[in-house]
């Protein structure tokens, strides 16, 4: 294990793409080599790109991947695509477009399934972060899985999120409604050549000025693209610098960092005790009981009997199983 973590602290694509490959699929030296790559995280500018299918996402990561590069900063992209519920495989496609980046030692391109996960990232994203982190890259693009209005893991991992909106996606209602318009700090309207482009931005503008999105004090700016042929995309690393200075001057940075770190204990504790449920819940002849609807009036019933077995989460109700 130190010999890998050796190789991924020097850049070597081949221990980068075994890391990731061992934190996708839960090796069992995951949590050894997390624990060497972890104080090695958090100066990564990490960016989070989210929006509609079709709304250009691969091809504005793409285009930023070529700013980022003529600026000499190494880049780390980790591209999710939608699990199949029914085989559990994903296309993988979204690294397709940027071939053109294949030969380049500065650039890492991954791309990931979404194993189940609802909320637009992947189950293990949060892990394989920490990998391209120690392994040098100064900013991390996250394309997420194409996402509606309420997927919104990505403002729990991202320092900063991208939301890439294009004309005719919807109407002003649905620019109006809240949950990933909320979670925007920076608006991205791409393919701005199209009809409806200046509609879009007043819309945008109307949003921001009669519902005021100030999360962290910070009202995000709208940005022009047509990416497919890179313009605006220095605007778009402009605002986004702008965002990472306003969180480092404002302490948002430190906080978000602990929040990420809170947020990732509990969801490791929550892993273990639902691994535990399940088990229990397939051995455990009271439980089985329990979780069988003909004996039970309803699905709280028979959560109150099962929590008669755990009164270190909830007190014991009258006339407790016993063991």
């Amino acid at each position: 294990m130190h010999s890998l973590v050796s190789r991924i602290l020097q850049s070597e694509p081949r221990a980068v793409a075994r890391a990731l490959t061992m934190v996708e699929n839960d090796a069992p030296d995951k949590r050894d080599l997390l624990r060497d790559l972890y104080s090695y995280s958090g100066r990564a500018h990490i960016v989070g790109f989210t929006g509609s299918p079709g709304a250009g996402k691969s091809t504005l990561v793409d285009s930023l991947l070529t700013y980022l590069r003529k600026q000499d900063l190494r880049v780390g992209v980790l591209a999710v695509d939608p699990s199949s519920p029914f085989t559990g495989g994903a296309l993988l496609g979204d690294r397709v477009r940027m071939t053109k980046h294949s030969l380049d030692t500065g650039v890492f391109i991954r791309s990931v399934g979404s194993r189940g996960s609802m909320g637009g990232i992947g189950k293990s994203t949060r892990e394989m972060i920490y990998v391209l982190e120690a392994s040098g890259c100064d900013v991390i693009l996250l394309e997420t899985v194409g996402v509606g209005q309420a997927e919104l893991d990505i403002m729990t991992v991202a320092d900063s999120v991208a939301l890439v909106v294009t004309p005719g996606a919807g109407d002003d209602i649905q620019a109006a409604k809240a949950g990933i318009m909320e979670i925007a700090d920076v608006f991205v309207v791409n393919k701005c050549d199209l009809p409806g482009a200046d509609t879009l931005v007043r819309e945008l503008e109307f949003v921001l000025r009669e519902k005021p999105i100030l999360r962290e004090n910070w009202l995000p700016p709208i940005v022009r693209t047509k990416a497919s042929v890179h313009e605006g995309t220095g605007e778009v690393w402009a605002a986004l610098q702008r965002h990472r200075h306003h969180l480092q001057e404002s302490g948002y940075w430190h906080q978000r960092r602990l929040q990420r770190h809170r947020q990732e204990t509990l969801k490791l504790i929550e892993a273990v005790f639902q691994g535990f449920v399940e088990d229990e819940a397939s051995r455990n002849p009271r439980w089985q009981r329990a979780l069988d609807w003909a004996r039970q009036p309803d699905p709280y019933a028979s959560a109150d009997e099962i929590l008669k077995d755990m009164p270190w989460i909830r007190e014991p109700l009258d006339n407790p199983l016993q063991p």
